[in-house]
């Protein structure tokens, strides 16, 4: 994660840029969650593959993090080393992510303001353009500017639980997830103006992680109100509590 050579001579140095990002993200993560649990809306009494899924996220958060600060002080062995750990570290967080997905929407307990169809979707889709873009990057390594963009977007994707713990969702509806995701692109944006004012020059791979980001959110709409998706929910959902609950339907919100 982030770069793992120094910078070509004559192009301004982005590690700042790129630190800085990364504790404005993770202080997101911290943030949106924090607020859930002392506004009551979440619970350490939740079961064990809820806990399991939070560890193995907030882990990637912090490895990413961390990542960044060790390019900042220049330790690229550890750097690199800590890399093939992340490696391995997508494969648990899409087998616990789709899980807990797979666990809400058959109890039929999917958050009011997304419809059970449309999470059932989005939550699996968003990890594995994640794992796309993290692969991607790790696949491009010996090319820092390359690697460290492609890592940034893919974190950027993982941002969405935090920004939904931190916006309005109740008042969003029906757009919460739209919403959402735009929220999620002002990091690559914010990349692209930081490169434009360093270099005089947008990179590719900000045009690349961001389509990516855009690929990713038209095709769960495609999918969310299509006849695969409806099929898919009702495979999901079958023998279960959540195949009486209309997919494409709004939860009734909590009582007060």
């Amino acid at each position: 994660m982030a770069t793992l050579a120094q910078p070509h001579a004559g192009v301004p140095d982005d590690k700042r840029f790129f630190l800085t990002s990364a504790l404005a993200m993770t202080a997101v993560m911290i943030a949106g969650f924090g607020l859930s649990i002392v506004m009551g809306r979440s619970s350490f009494g939740a079961p064990p593959l809820v806990h399991a899924h939070a560890f193995i996220f907030f882990g990637w958060v912090f490895l990413y993090l961390i990542q960044n600060f060790l390019i900042a002080s220049d330790r690229v062995a550890l750097h690199r080393a800590l890399g093939w750990i992340g490696a391995f570290w997508v494969v648990p967080m899409l087998i616990l992510g789709t899980l807990v997905t797979l666990a809400r929407v058959q109890a039929g307990t999917v958050i009011f303001f997304f419809t059970p169809l449309q999470f059932l979707v989005f939550d699996p889709g968003t990890l594995i353009a994640f794992a796309m873009l993290t692969y991607a990057a790790i696949a491009l390594r010996r090319h820092s500017d390359w690697h460290r963009r492609l890592h940034f977007c893919a974190m950027a994707l993982l941002t969405g639980p935090g920004l939904g713990r931190l916006l309005p969702m109740p008042l969003l509806q029906p757009y919460a997830f739209e919403v959402t995701f735009a929220a999620q692109l002002v990091f690559p944006i914010a990349g692209m103006i930081a490169d434009g004012r360093r270099t005089g020059a947008i990179h590719p791979a900000w045009y690349w992680g961001t389509g990516a980001l855009l690929l990713t959110f038209v095709a769960i709409e495609l999918v969310t109100f299509s006849p695969l998706g409806l099929g898919l929910y009702q495979w999901a959902t079958a023998g279960h509590l959540g195949a009486s609950v209309p997919p494409l339907a709004f939860p009734a919100p909590p009582a007060p």
